[in-house]
C-alpha cells in the first residue's frame, strides 16, 4: 500500500509536470480547482442537511462556471458589450489555461455525483489522480470517477503488462501519424482557404476541397489524440472510454452525436440534459432541452458566436430529425448517408471560421458556384516530403492531392477503429506501428497545430 501511495504521488506530479511544461501559471489554477472541488465534494458527502448541501452544490457550480467564465468568455463578454453598448471597457487579453474546459467539467460531474452520494471512499490522492491523469488532461476523452479510480485502485493493474504496453504502443502510433501526418497535412490547406485574403476569392472547388479538407482535418486530430491517449494510458494498464466510433458513418444526425465525442455527448445528457426534464414532459419542452444542450455545447467549444451557431444548427437538425423521422425511416440508406455527410461539412464551416460574416462568405463561394479553377497553392499544401522522396512528380501535385483526399475518405468509410481492432499482437500490427511512429518522429520537424487551444 505504502508502494502504492508512492507511485500515486509520483504520477500526480509527473501529470502536474505535463500540464505546466507550457506555462506554469497554469499549474495554480488547475492544483486550485483541485483543492477546491475536493472541499466541496467532501462538504457535500458529509453533511446530511438538504437545504445546506444545496447550497454547497450551488457554490461549487458558480466557482467551476465562473472559472470558466473568467477565463474563457470574459474577453468575448466585454467585447459583445462594447459592440451592444458602444463602450471601451477594456479587454484583458487572458491566456486560456490549457484544457480547462475539459478538467473543470470533469470536476463538475463529480461533484454531481458526490451530492448523490456515489464518490464515497476515495481520497483526496484519488481525486487528484483522476482529475490530473495527463494522457487525456487537456484534450479527452472526459471520463467518469466509476470508470477511472476503481482501476486506480485494481491490484492487478499494479503490474507490467508487456501486452498491454505493445497495445498501447500500436495505438500511440496511429494517434500519432493520424494527427502529424493525415490531420497537419489538411490543416495547412484549410489554413490556406480560411485565411482572409483567400477566403473572398474562393473558386467553388476551392472551397469544397477546402470544407472537406477541415471534415477530415478535425476527425483525425481528435481520433488521433484519442487513440494517443488511449495507449498512453494502457502504459498503465489503465482504459479509458471509447470517444469516437466512426462517426462519419453516421446516417442520422441523432447516430452522429451518438458516434462523435461520445464522452461530451455523454456529459451533456446525464448531466443537463436529463436534469432539464430529458424528454419526460412533453414533445415542447423536449426540443427545448435539446436546442440548450446544442446550445451550452457549441459555446463549450469556444468564445465566439460561431460556435454558438454551430451548436444550434446541429441542434435544430435533431429535433428535425425527431419530428420527421417516419419519413426520414423511408429514405434511402445512400440518401440518409448523403445528408447527413453533407449537413456535417457545412455545419463545420461555422465551427472553423473566424466570424458568422467568414462562415457566409465561404458558403456562398459555394452555393453561387463561383469558378472551378484549383489554385497550385492548394494542391502543393497536400505535398509529403516522404512521398516525394519515394514517388518524385507523383508524390505532389494534381493527382496527389486528390488520391491523398480519397485514402482520408477510404480509411474514414472502410477501416475499423482502433478500439475494433482485435487486442492481439501480430506481424502486421508490428510493422504497421513501426511504420506509423518513425514517419511521424520523421515529420515532427514541421509546425504542428494544436486544435484545442480555445476548449
Amino acid at each position: 500500500m505504502k508502494l502504492y501511495k508512492v507511485a500515486q504521488i509520483e504520477l500526480i506530479i509527473a501529470s502536474l509536470y505535463f500540464y505546466g511544461y507550457f506555462n506554469k501559471s497554469y499549474l495554480i489554477i488547475i492544483s486550485g480547482s483541485i483543492i477546491l472541488n475536493y472541499c466541496f465534494s467532501s462538504f457535500l458527502l458529509h453533511f446530511s442537511e438538504s437545504s445546506v448541501r444545496k447550497i454547497a452544490l450551488g457554490s461549487s457550480l458558480v466557482f467551476n462556471v465562473g472559472l470558466l467564465f473568467y477565463f474563457k468568455y470574459w474577453d468575448f463578454f466585454v467585447t459583445n458589450i462594447n459592440g451592444v453598448f458602444h463602450s471601451s471597457y477594456e479587454l484583458r487579453n487572458i491566456v486560456l489555461p490549457l484544457g480547462i474546459s475539459f478538467y473543470t467539467i470533469q470536476q463538475i460531474s463529480y461533484t454531481v455525483d458526490s451530492y448523490r452520494y456515489e464518490t464515497r471512499g476515495y481520497s483526496f490522492l484519488d481525486y487528484a489522480q483522476f482529475v490530473s491523469f495527463f494522457p487525456q488532461l487537456v484534450a479527452g476523452p472526459i471520463v467518469l470517477h466509476k470508470e477511472m479510480i476503481p482501476q486506480f485502485q485494481d491490484a492487478k493493474n499494479k503490474e507490467i503488462n508487456a501486452q498491454n504496453i505493445a497495445e498501447g504502443l500500436h495505438d500511440l502510433a496511429i494517434g500519432l501519424f493520424k494527427k502529424v501526418i493525415i490531420a497537419d497535412t489538411f490543416g495547412q490547406a484549410v489554413a490556406w482557404g480560411f485565411s482572409a485574403e483567400r477566403l473572398p476569392t474562393l473558386t467553388v472547388m476551392e472551397a469544397v476541397i477546402v470544407m472537406v479538407s477541415y471534415t477530415f482535418q478535425i476527425y483525425f486530430d481528435f481520433s488521433g489524440y484519442c487513440d494517443m491517449a488511449t495507449g498512453i494510458a494502457s502504459f498503465f494498464n489503465i482504459k479509458l472510454p471509447i470517444n469516437f466510433n466512426s462517426p462519419y458513418k453516421s446516417r442520422s444526425i441523432l447516430v452522429f452525436w451518438k458516434r462523435w465525442h461520445i464522452s461530451l455527448t455523454r456529459f451533456l445528457r446525464e448531466y443537463i440534459y436529463f436534469p432539464l426534464g430529458g424528454s419526460k414532459n412533453g414533445m415542447g419542452k423536449t426540443y427545448r432541452n435539446i436546442m440548450a444542450v446544442y446550445l451550452i455545447s457549441g459555446i463549450w467549444h469556444g468564445a465566439n458566436w460561431t460556435f454558438l451557431v454551430w451548436g444550434g444548427v446541429h441542434g435544430s437538425a435533431c429535433v428535425m430529425n425527431r419530428v420527421f423521422y417516419k419519413s426520414w425511416d423511408k429514405l434511402n440508406l445512400v440518401c440518409q448517408w448523403i445528408i447527413t455527410f453533407a449537413f456535417v461539412n457545412v455545419a463545420w464551416v461555422f465551427f472553423r471560421a473566424n466570424s458568422i460574416s467568414d462562415a457566409l462568405t465561404f458558403l456562398k463561394r459555394i452555393v453561387f458556384l463561383q469558378g472551378y479553377h484549383i489554385s497550385n497553392e492548394l494542391i502543393e499544401s497536400f505535398a509529403l516530403p516522404e512521398i516525394q522522396f519515394l514517388m518524385g512528380n507523383l508524390g505532389k501535385g494534381y493527382l496527389w492531392m486528390w488520391l491523398f483526399i480519397g485514402i482520408a475518405f477510404w480509411m474514414i468509410l472502410g477501416f475499423k477503429n482502433c478500439s475494433e481492432i482485435e487486442k492481439k499482437t501480430t506481424m502486421g500490427k508490428g510493422v504497421l506501428t513501426v511504420v506509423c511512429m518513425v514517419w511521424s518522429i520523421i515529420s515532427f520537424a514541421g509546425i504542428s497545430t494544436f486544435l484545442y487551444f480555445n476548449f
